[in-house]
């Protein structure tokens, strides 16, 4: 017991060193990176099923294919696979998926180091000590870029990664044990479990294989997302591996393997009671892992360093040995750190408190995790229709979480990463024409048309695009797979979209179809012109007069019964929102949208309601709900009504109230980027109310000077700076601005002019200047 606690005070102090030698080399971007901001699922601390930002704390790279992360849980709405509250560690996996719901998926490739009695079920959260999982001490737990290690307290074995774009590595330190191991659950999976695995011994240090995960094993949805995909492995070993096997659950035929029949205790015990097979070298089965059994002297180090593919074996390995050569793990990670660096310089800071300098920088980090590379080493990459391609043209991407990342995440990347989005609809639109559809997928996942959410973001994501001179697609099947998604997805002739949803389905297809009318503009395509242009007016047909707010209909044209809290009834006519919230989408047409409510001054009225009832916290609520995408536009509104000083002190509350330096410092789930773009934008001091519309409106930044890098490629100029002169927590408001030296009374300003480079400079006081930037 004493050379137990000498070692985890050792561990401690440790990490005391790092932490210091950490807050010593503050100056760089990097170092500024919380992972745990948002590392929790707890509805209750959210005051909603929703829960908190779902993020993981593991090792990524930036929008890398790799993330080496602990794992909680496999079961419930937990699509990280972990939260910051649970008491236990089951493994750390070598995929996860940032900010989701929907019970979330990958989690592949589970490596556990544990010692004693080998266990093939990872237990439960409530009963840990009946399988392979470990307690931890919390206090040793640490994250930053690129980086995480924990002390398991089980076997006092103490656990560090770090990952490349395809690969990653972990690092093991244990106690003297004549039965130490690192066992690989090759059949997990968030949300479910891989269906099929293959695992084969191929020398006295490595091994490779496949895990096989279909709908039938749960994942996205459970099942309801048909993600559909095969990650293959290639995992080298410092050890040799001398006493090593396959253990294998006798799954029976016929058996459900839905994320529910995987959490039951019944499936458990099949897992529990897995065959051993000590010394097979080779093995296919519905339900396998992989362990290897060794002495250890006292702080014996052992790595574990994998490459993953989504293309074959020998990708895999290609990429392994492409990325991590040898064993080096603090040159891994100091190279992860350098990638993190590099790409954090698309915007850098001055001002701001520490704090705020976490959350941005965090908040940057978050929004580099997806849309993920998908592609191997050597350009390959896995296809719609399940065959091998090869583009130099564009990176092949996925998670495009659409109905989120249009309004903030995409709109920064055009900023700040122009290649990425080329890269994105390069991935959608080639992915149509592998799975032979006329439409584009508006939740994509490993190549999986899901239909997670509603509308049509891409259409939204490709006509922001184009309109930014972002063009390195294919443009005429570009439009028309936004032709045949707004057919598909739509309000068609009807006018309106009738059932559960009529309000926000109106509305937003009312948005994508103004797109298509935008597109058809500039295409030359005059009667698309017209007709999609009329169907974006749709939004007035659920608009009802008499209630003053919009309304869902049902299919006879009737409305559906206004219930006793109005508008603010959540789900009446809407999706997570209530009418109050989603009432506001007509980013199309604002002046329109005011007219039909009754009025600037009724408008402007009703928007301070919205705020004034908000609670200080801005956790989730029937107000302005920062937690849920709906309303992300609606500061900037102020802007449009002529009163922009309102727009620069609700931004500036938002960021204040609703982005911590904590592990509850996301309101709602980050979804894949966009609550923190959001804040990116916002802190900047510019936003869009209407993708597609190159209008980007202009608010109060958080930090003194902000600059973003442009790319030569894409833009006139190398940088384009925001400069808020005497700005303070105090000084939010904006008394008059300068762009490149002259006068500039515009409370907004054209997407070229910001990439044509230069400097807006803006002047700030306590109080507003009602006279600026109306015109």
């Amino acid at each position: 017991m004493f050379n137990k606690i000498r070692g985890l005070l050792k561990f401690s102090t440790v990490a005391a060193v790092v932490m210091l030698v950490s807050t010593v080399k503050a100056q760089s971007p990097a170092s500024y990176i919380n992972p745990f901001i948002g590392a929790s699922s707890s509805a209750s601390a959210a005051g909603i099923y929703h829960g908190l930002g779902k993020t993981f704390p593991g090792a990524a790279t930036p929008y890398g294919m790799v993330q080496v992360s602990p794992n909680t849980i496999t079961g419930g709405d937990n699509g990280s696979g972990y939260s910051y509250e649970h008491k236990s560690i089951k493994g750390f996996a070598f995929t996860q998926m940032s900010g989701i719901g929907w019970f979330g998926d990958m989690g592949n490739f589970l490596v556990m180091p544990t010692a004693g009695t080998l266990r093939t079920s990872a237990g439960t959260l409530v009963n840990p000590e009946g399988g392979y999982r470990s307690a931890y001490l919390k206090s040793s737990e640490k994250a930053s870029a690129g980086y995480y290690s924990v002390l398991l307290t089980d076997h006092y074995i103490k656990a560090e990664m770090t990952a490349a774009p395809h690969s990653g590595m972990l690092r093991f330190t244990f106690p003297q044990n004549k039965q130490s191991r690192i066992q690989v659950d090759l059949a997990r999976r968030v949300g479910g479990t891989s269906t099929l695995q293959y695992v084969k011994v191929v020398n006295a240090n490595t091994i490779e294989g496949w895990m096989k995960c279909t709908p039938d094993g749960g994942g996205w949805g459970n099942g309801d997302g048909h993600a559909d995909y095969t990650v293959y492995f290639y995992a080298q070993f410092s050890k040799p591996l001398k006493n090593f096997g396959i253990w294998s659950a006798d799954i029976p035929d016929g058996q459900s393997r839905k994320r529910e029949d995987v959490e039951s205790a019944k499936y458990q015990d099949m897992v529990a009671h897995s065959s051993i097979l000590k010394g097979v070298k080779e093995k296919q089965g519905k339900h396998l892992g992989f362990f290897t059994d060794f002495e250890t002297k006292d702080n014996e180090q052992v790595i574990l360093k994998s490459g993953i593919s989504y293309v074959s074996i020998a990708g895999a390995k290609n990429n392994l040995l492409t990325e991590l050569k040898d064993w080096n793990f603090e040159a891994a990670h100091q190279r992860a750190v350098n990638l993190w660096n590099q790409a954090l310089t698309k915007v850098s800071i001055e001002g701001g408190t520490p704090e705020e300098k976490t959350v941005f920088y965090t908040a940057m980090y978050h929004t580099m995790i997806d849309p993920r590379i998908i592609n191997d080493v050597d350009g390959k990459y896995w296809g719609g229709d399940g065959k091998t391609h090869q583009n130099a043209n564009f990176k092949k991407r996925t998670i495009f979480s659409g109905w989120d990342v249009f309004r903030s995440q995409m709109p920064l990347q055009t900023i700040i990463n122009p290649s990425l989005v080329n890269d994105m609809i390069n991935s959608l639109v080639t992915l149509a024409d592998e799975k032979n559809k006329n439409y584009l997928e508006r939740w994509e996942l490993l190549n999986a048309y899901s239909g997670c959410m509603f509308g049509n973001p891409a259409v939204s994501v490709i006509t922001d695009a184009y309109a930014k001179g972002i063009r390195n697609f294919n443009v005429p099947e570009a439009y028309a797979l936004s032709v045949g998604s707004v057919e598909k997805f739509g309000n068609g002739d009807v006018g309106y979209t009738p059932g559960s949803n009529s309000i926000a389905l109106t509305l937003e297809y009312a948005y994508t179809e103004w797109c298509v009318s935008q597109m058809a503009k500039w295409l030359n395509h005059p009667a698309d012109v017209t007709k999609y242009a009329a169907r974006s007016q749709d939004y007035h047909n659920i608009f009802d007069k008499e209630k003053g707010w919009f309304r869902p209909k049902d299919k006879d044209r009737n409305w559906v019964v206004w219930p006793d809290s109005g508008r603010l009834t959540q789900w009446y006519g809407t999706f997570e929102t209530n009418p109050y919230q989603q009432g506001w989408f007509v980013p199309h047409d604002v002046d329109g949208m005011v007219k039909l409510m009754g009025g600037k001054e009724k408008v402007i009225a009703d928007l301070n309601n919205l705020f004034a009832k908000t609670p200080e916290n801005m956790m989730w609520n029937d107000y302005y709900n920062q937690a849920n995408e709906p309303v992300h536009h609606v500061p900037f509104l102020y802007n449009r009504l002529g009163m922009p000083w309102l727009t620069q002190k609700w931004t500036r509350e938002i960021c204040r109230r609703a982005y911590k330096n904590g592990v509850e410092g996301l309101v709602g789930n980050e979804d894949v980027g966009q609550m923190s773009a959001w804040y990116v934008l916002a802190a900047a001091g510019l936003h869009p109310v209407c993708p597609g519309d190159t209008r980007q409106e202009i608010t109060s930044p958080v930090f003194n000077k902000i600059t973003f890098k442009l790319d030569g490629k894409y833009a006139v100029g190398k940088s384009f700076t925001i400069v808020a002169k005497n700005n303070s927590a105090k000084n939010v408001y904006i008394q008059s601005a300068k762009l490149n030296g002259k006068p500039y009374n515009k409370c907004h300003i054209d997407f070229k002019d910001v990439t044509a480079g230069g400097v807006l400079e803006l002047t700030m006081a306590p109080e507003p200047n009602k006279d600026w930037g109306i015109n």
